[in-house]
């Protein structure tokens, strides 16, 4: 995932803390990160690991990115 800002590089619970509103977008995609309690995986594999295919990927990629330009 090529997200701005290096946000895929960042622990998810960390994202969500700072952009709730891409939890929302996760959850969408059936991704539950939002609940987790540990939260150390990086946003990149977070939805790589879902094996959610190339189309979902890249479309939660833009929602992200759509969202992050509208900051």
């Amino acid at each position: 995932m090529n997200l701005k800002n290096d946000l895929g590089l960042k622990p998810i619970n960390d994202v969500i803390a700072t952009h709730p509103v891409i939890g929302e977008i996760l959850q969408r995609y059936d991704i539950g990160c939002v609940t987790c309690g540990v939260g150390i995986c990086l946003l990149k594999d977070v939805v790589s690991i879902h094996a959610l295919g190339d189309e979902a990927e890249a479309q939660i990629e833009t929602e992200i990115n759509t969202y992050l330009d509208n900051q």
